[in-house]
């Protein structure tokens, strides 16, 4: 067989992988719903039964006793997983379309994790668009990526597109957890931008994931002069730019005139004519939030402003800035419906 025959091969051998890929995904993804479907059956007959017959808590480990011995060797009928169960269909009443689109595993660090349906659905709903590991999903709860959602300052609402600006959103919340840089609580700019560019892969879950990196200390060149943007990403489902700024001290003003200015060139210059306009996130060692509010206020490019830690713990007051629960349901709405339709 001659090297020009081999190619339309190679061409079939490479259409028939993605099909069995594709058709392994969408069986697993069918077992996963119909595993989910079952547990929560199980957890919604036993609240019943015992309602109507006034059965105690013994029911619980009976019937995983009985479960075990008819099912040898089927994991998931342990008595503490059948409470789970009970606690899922409790929990969630009807079933939302979300729930059985992500694994056991994960709806049960999400229901054991999380203190309320909101931040339940946002996790659901992340967890499905990402694809994220279980531990990875622990990662983003213990790391308070809902409520650094909430709080995250943005000038979206006016400079994007509405179908755009929820998955904007997304991409920048109030704080950002670097503490996989095992950087010293003193470091200099040089020191965060080396530390981020050796641990990309963290740093990209680190931001929700999406992004592709371009490069860093990326070259603009404006009249005779050159001007360097420090990250430089790409946003696969925004189809934009997103250029990074990061700064080892307290935000000032200027950062934001200064991105401003780097997102007029990137579009110009550097954005296909097929891509969205280019996004900025600003990230700080620390920020006034009244500050970047004024900052942000007449600035006609989508901008970001976030805080980051290079350790475990969380700022005093952190909770107290959180949203009332009926701003936090609207702040969410959109997002969640967004989630919960999308492919």
């Amino acid at each position: 067989m001659t090297k020009l025959e081999k190619d339309p091969y190679k061409v079939f051998l490479s259409e028939i992988k993605s099909k069995v890929y594709k058709a392994q995904y969408e069986a697993m993804k069918q077992v996963n719903t119909t595993l989910v479907t079952l547990y929560w059956d199980i957890g919604k007959g036993i609240v019943e039964k015992q309602k109507e017959h006034g059965w105690g808590k013994s029911v619980v480990e009976q019937l995983a006793e009985d479960l075990q011995k008819e099912f040898i060797g089927m994991d998931g009928l342990s008595s503490r997983n059948i409470w789970r169960m009970r606690m899922f269909y409790n929990t969630y009443e009807k079933l939302p379309p979300m729930v059985a689109e992500i694994g056991w595993s994960h709806n049960i660090v999400i229901l054991e994790k999380c203190k309320d349906d909101l931040e339940r659905q946002f996790y659901i709903g992340m967890t499905k668009k990402y694809g994220w590991s279980r531990n990875v999903l622990i990662h983003h709860i213990e790391g308070k990526s809902y409520e650094r959602f909430l709080l995250g300052q943005t000038n979206f609402d006016k400079t994007v597109e509405e179908k755009h600006k929820q998955q904007a959103k997304l991409s920048v919340r109030d704080e950002f957890n670097f503490e996989f840089l095992e950087l010293n609580e003193e470091h200099q700019e040089k020191e965060l931008e080396s530390a981020i560019i050796k641990n990309m892969r963290n740093f990209l879950i680190e931001l929700g994931g999406d992004f592709t990196f371009v490069g860093n200390q990326y070259r603009i060149e404006v009249g005779d002069e050159n001007y360097y943007i420090d990250i430089l990403l790409y946003h696969r489902r925004l189809k934009s730019l997103v250029a990074i700024e990061l700064k080892a001290g307290k935000f000032k003003p200027e950062y934001a005139g200064k991105m401003n200015f780097y997102l007029s060139v990137l579009n110009d210059k550097v954005r296909m004519l097929d891509e969205n306009p280019s996004i900025g996130i600003i990230i700080c060692r620390e920020k006034n939030r009244t500050t970047v509010e004024y900052a942000l206020n007449e600035l006609n490019q989508p901008i970001g402003v976030a805080s980051y830690r290079v350790t475990a713990t969380l700022p005093k007051g952190y909770k107290d800035l959180l949203p009332s629960p009926k701003e936090i349901k609207e702040k969410l709405s959109g997002f969640i419906a967004n989630l919960a339709t999308e492919e």
